[in-house]
């Protein structure tokens, strides 16, 4: 698949198989993800592989009862590392591009996924105090994307888009 046809087949699918996640497309998945573009390429953020039942149930209550969450046989968490960007970029690195760095690693992993014949969906409706504990994280780690992984088991309908004009200004 092209990278075209990746972009056109991306859909949020919050429907899996019940079916382990290949170890070699999570790793092709996660050595995707670490190619992403970040701020000064310090790739201030962790990720977080959550695949045993538990972690996954809790996280379900800490993503407003979302259970597809559950059902994943995976589950990516992007946390951004506030402080490592702090570090070379002051405040500006602290409250946006440790944020930026997690978004743009997730958005790769979400493409990978599909071009690995995977489904996945983007959650973020989740109490990020909630998520902090139940993952430890540390103090300036803060959560950003709670991302299902799975083989589909629904072909969920094209989200429309709004017309390029809608969201495009020449300037």
């Amino acid at each position: 698949m092209d990278f075209f046809e990746t972009v056109n087949n991306r859909k949020s699918a919050r429907v899996f198989q019940d079916r382990k996640l290949d170890p070699k497309l999570l790793l092709k998945l996660l050595e995707t993800l670490n190619r992403a573009p970040s701020a000064g390429g310090l790739q201030a953020y962790r990720v977080f592989v959550v695949r045993t039942m538990k972690t996954r149930e809790d996280l379900v209550i800490a993503c407003m009862e979302q259970d597809c969450v559950a059902r994943a046989p995976a589950v990516l968490v992007f946390c951004a590392d506030k402080m490592q960007s702090e570090a070379r970029y002051a405040e500006r690195g602290y409250e946006l591009y440790a944020i930026q760095d997690a978004t743009i690693a997730a958005a790769y992993c979400q493409l990978a996924a599909t071009a690995l014949g995977l489904s996945s969906v983007w959650v973020g409706g989740f109490d990020p105090l909630e998520v902090s504990r139940i993952l430890k994280l540390g103090e300036h780690e803060v959560p950003v994307a709670v991302i299902p992984i799975g083989y589909p088991a629904e072909t969920p309908e094209r989200t429309p888009r709004k017309d390029l004009k809608e969201i495009v200004k020449e300037i």
